[in-house]
């Protein structure tokens, strides 16, 4: 499958999301496959038996059987807590984390139940937290499971599944762990928007899908309609939040990094800008001041860094621009080499999206990046309000999300 995001809503998926709604509201749910790099469509809708049941099918997962509409999900990944949210099912969602919180969701009135037992405890997954959730349908690969807690092999996977509840995800966020690449993830993967189809799909919510894919193909064709073309893109160097400029330790981020945690740089096409690529890092992308200065990047965007001050970080849950300034900025204003970096001289450490994003985190950061890279087009970013834009820059209508949520289609 390419993994350049623009594909997502090719005329071939849009058809079928149509086809798929119709048959949906007629009483049958459509099934849906990740296409491969062949670029082939998705297998035709499947019919729901007679006891209500019916199956939807995605990699890795590949056909799941649901013996009716979920009530409550578990999630882990807040990419797909996104997906339930933008889908206006928030009742259902059942997850304690915070990963894209009141930042994005307090503008539209969004809270949703955080006082569930968190699923990773003491390094690794218990098996019981998964009896304590029992939810309908868990939106969580359970090839993440058994990667990250050795406890786990497929027959614990098999016994949740058959005494709680079956497992439907795809760990589609970063995509360069070996056993991804082994299992195929690269090439099969969903994209974000063809993963939330089927999470549509399985919650039986073709218009509000249907409504978000047409909500983003609109914003792609108006970001690729005002991307400046003079050649003029500045280099940007991504490093992790968990970086500590006060120490002169880096974690470089690479752009090309498949999955859906760099969606916004593909979608902006600034893929080719990376500063760190083709350079030699340490593990985990640890890198120093000197790599610093030897890439010199145009602008420093820190991953993650548009949810400090959220709740995840103590805060408010409003972008806290001095907490920004003093954690990252400062430090590198303060140190030999990094008072040298073009970035730090010209004022350009800036904020980076949150890896973690569906449809509604997405549209807002598809902009926010936007805006990051090419202010004079976009819009000058407010660091006080980073995601308030005036009308006449913002790239989607925020009333058509709401009303997308709350079902006014």
């Amino acid at each position: 499958m390419s993994r350049d995001d623009t594909r997502d809503e090719a005329p071939t998926r849009r058809d079928y999301m149509r086809y798929g709604g119709a048959i949906v509201g007629g009483g049958l749910l459509a099934g849906c496959a990740g296409q491969s790099d062949s670029g082939s469509t998705p297998s035709e809708p499947e019919s729901s038996t007679e006891d209500g049941s019916y199956t939807v099918e995605m990699f890795p997962v590949d056909e799941v059987e649901f013996e009716g509409v979920p009530e409550s999900v578990t999630t882990y990944n807040m990419g797909w807590a996104d997906m339930v949210v933008s889908l206006g099912q928030v009742d259902k969602l059942q997850t304690n984390r915070l990963t894209a919180p009141t930042l994005f969701y307090d503008r539209f009135d969004i809270d949703y139940d955080r006082d569930w037992p968190p699923l990773w405890q003491d390094g690794g997954m218990p098996k019981e937290i998964f009896y304590e959730h029992d939810p309908d349908a868990f939106l969580i690969d359970p090839n993440l499971i058994q990667a990250w807690d050795d406890n786990w092999d497929e027959s614990d996977i098999e016994e949740i599944e058959t005494t709680v509840a079956p497992f439907f995800g795809c760990h589609n966020r970063r995509i360069r762990a070996d056993w991804q690449k082994e299992q195929g993830y690269p090439e099969r993967a969903p994209t974000m928007p063809e993963a939330f189809e089927t999470v549509g799909t399985v919650l039986d919510e073709p218009a509000r899908t249907e409504a978000w894919l047409d909500l983003h193909e609109e914003l792609q064709a108006e970001l690729r309609s005002r991307i400046p073309d003079d050649g003029e893109t500045p280099s940007v160097g991504l490093i992790n939040s968990g970086s500590a400029p006060d120490k002169g330790e880096f974690y470089a981020l690479y752009l090309e990094d498949t999955g859906y945690e760099m969606k916004p740089y593909r979608d902006l096409g600034v893929v080719e800008a990376d500063a760190f690529a083709g350079v030699e890092t340490g593990q985990y992308g640890m890198t120093d001041y000197e790599t610093m200065l030897e890439v010199d990047p145009d602008i420093i965007l820190v991953h993650w860094g548009i949810t400090t001050g959220s709740v995840t970080f103590g805060g408010d849950g409003a972008f806290d621009a001095e907490q920004f300034h003093e954690e990252f900025v400062t430090p590198m204003e303060n140190d030999d080499i990094g008072s040298q970096l073009t970035a730090v001289r010209e004022g350009r450490v800036l904020p980076g999206p949150t890896a973690e994003q569906g449809p509604l985190v997405n549209a807002f950061q598809t902009e926010l990046t936007a805006r990051l890279f090419y202010p004079e087009e976009f819009g000058e970013l407010d660091f006080d309000a980073p995601l308030d834009v005036p009308e006449e820059n913002q790239l989607f209508d925020r009333q058509r999300v709401a009303d997308i949520i709350n079902g006014d289609i």
